[in-house]
């Protein structure tokens, strides 16, 4: 079984098809400081990227924005118009900028020869664009045209802290693939924190899953005494500054109590049952380990983001070929 974190980073002159990055995520997984160093990665590595902010309630992008949806859709007055709240809003403002999606393909079309990368930045709240109307309109609309990927951004520290999360993460990031219909590429973000070996394990071997599903007090207690031991040589060192261990430990202790019976209780059996149904769906997803704070894994990122239009591309292929049989 290969793995897409070892393959190279695409060559940006290798090809003129850009591909369409939709990445996602739930809110505080880092997915807009992903996005702004895949913009400094980008320019470093001469990847001619275009960047569109698709979140109107946010005050600021860290990112230089060549679309934004403030520019047509001022939030603030659609909440006062419309008399909604704020979830409210950002789905009426996201169903007024789909209006003109054709607009913003129509120009992406016209400069597909001089891009690579098009990155959109979504809404922090996920549902907002995943499960709605005119966020399925919106992918619908990139992928018409343009090989298009998602980028689903995980919270590696609290996904290593409980495999229940882990679980969860999944069959939403797979719920997501299958309602969009686009290729999806999981990313473990926050890597600077805590190393994503142990959830990629988990992606690989569902042995391993289903033992730290089973037995998660073991997981934590490996974590804790991880965080124990940097501690410690920490104090040796008289460091101030906490070692990554610890800060993890620490995490786990904010984020989950674990019970002692949890393993063998429901909730532990409904993990155990939907890992072992949901494993041959994610096994295969491209991946990549970053840490969007430092820049470490996104030459990994690169990879997984040309997998990704690979499939795109061959996707858009067999629909074509599929639409001229039945055209005969």
């Amino acid at each position: 079984m290969s793995d897409t974190s070892a393959e190279p980073a695409p060559s940006p002159t290798t090809t003129t098809t850009p591909v369409v990055i939709l990445v996602v995520g739930m809110a505080g997984t880092g997915k807009t400081t992903l996005v702004h160093r895949m913009q400094h990665y980008a320019h470093s590595r001469n990847i001619r990227s275009y960047f569109i902010n698709l979140d109107p309630a946010v005050t600021q992008t860290p990112y230089n924005v060549n679309i934004d949806i403030r520019d047509s859709v001022k939030y603030s007055e659609v909440m006062k118009n419309y008399r909604l709240g704020p979830n409210g809003a950002i789905m009426t403002s996201l169903n007024l900028f789909a209006t003109k999606i054709h607009q913003v393909v129509s120009l992406l079309e016209k400069r597909k020869d001089s891009l690579d990368w098009i990155v959109v930045d979504t809404p922090g709240q996920i549902e907002v664009f995943t499960w709605s109307a005119s966020g399925q309109l919106i992918a619908e609309s990139f992928a018409a045209v343009l090989p298009t990927t998602l980028l689903f951004v995980a919270d590696t520290v609290r996904c290593v802290s409980s495999p229940h999360t882990f679980v969860s993460t999944m069959l939403y990031s797979s719920g997501i693939m299958l309602k969009q219909q686009v290729p999806l590429v999981v990313v473990f973000n926050k890597t600077d924190v805590v190393s994503a070996d142990t959830v990629i394990g988990w992606m690989r071997d569902n042995d391993a899953l289903d033992d730290a599903v089973t037995h998660p007090q073991k997981q934590q207690q490996q974590l804790r005494l991880s965080g124990n031991e940097e501690q410690h040589e920490g104090d040796d060192d008289d460091h101030d500054i906490r070692g990554e261990g610890s800060r993890v430990a620490a995490a786990v202790s904010a984020h989950d109590v674990v019970l002692p019976s949890q393993g063998s209780s429901y909730a532990g059996t409904l993990a155990q049952s939907m890992s072992l149904f949901l494993h041959e769906f994610y096994e295969d997803l491209p991946y990549a380990a970053v840490s969007a704070a430092s820049g470490a894994g996104m030459d990994d990122l690169a990879a997984a983001i040309e997998r990704g239009k690979q499939q795109s591309m061959e996707a858009m292929q067999s629909a074509e070929a599929a639409r001229a049989t039945k055209d005969e």
